[in-house]
């Protein structure tokens, strides 16, 4: 374990934009697969879903996240700011953190997601169906991403290399590539109650 850990390391250290297209596609593929085995196993498995996750993941989002993570790498405050090191690692860290949850996630990362995915299925009218689908699902996944994305972040960006931070995201989001799976292709009941829409007139759950 620990050698396959360590062959690992040295990969994305070596070619760390491919290693992460490789392990970003596999990853949003098995968060698919999850979410259509678990969440709709009397539906026929589709394949094409599953490749255009792996698609996604690692033509769209590896390149981008790559990338991303490594301007987060590049945030830092002036080395005489601080009396500690640890205060300055806590800082810059709270500071990644920040700029990774209040712009990239909400402005990049969750818009980026429906619109790619949405285009994708190649449906007759992309417009209308990016439109609905960020309108549907953005601020839900906004909300559901702030209550786990920030503390994650925060260990990931202090005690994680900056070239295994991306990894580590993609690890932990098997779970989170499930629920975005899952909430892309709703398509009857919403996935929690609150979400539901109701008739305001007659006050009827729809």
């Amino acid at each position: 374990m620990l050698s396959l850990l360590s062959k690992s390391s040295a990969f994305f250290t070596k070619r760390p934009l491919l290693s992460n297209v490789i392990s970003t596609g596999f990853l949003f593929g098995s968060g698919d697969f999850l979410a259509q085995s678990f969440f709709s196993p009397e539906e026929k498995y589709d394949i094409y879903r599953t490749l255009r996750a792996v698609s996604y993941g690692s033509i769209v989002f590896a390149p981008i996240g790559f990338r991303w993570y490594k301007l987060l790498g590049s945030i830092q405050f002036p080395a005489r700011s601080f009396k500690s090191d640890r205060a300055k690692v806590t800082l810059n860290t709270v500071a990644r953190v920040a700029v990774d949850q209040l712009v990239f996630a909400p402005f990049i990362g969750i818009p980026l997601y429906y619109t790619c995915m949405a285009l994708f299925e190649r449906k007759e009218h992309p417009f209308e169906e990016v439109t609905s689908k960020l309108n549907k699902h953005w601020a839900p996944t906004l909300w559901s991403n702030w209550s786990i994305w920030p503390v994650f972040q925060f260990f990931n960006f202090y005690l994680v290399p900056l070239h295994l931070r991306l990894l580590m995201v993609n690890l932990f989001s098997i779970g989170w590539n499930c629920y975005l799976s899952y909430r892309l292709n709703i398509k009857h009941a919403p996935l929690l109650a609150s979400e539901q829409d109701v008739d305001p007139e007659n006050q009827v759950m729809l």
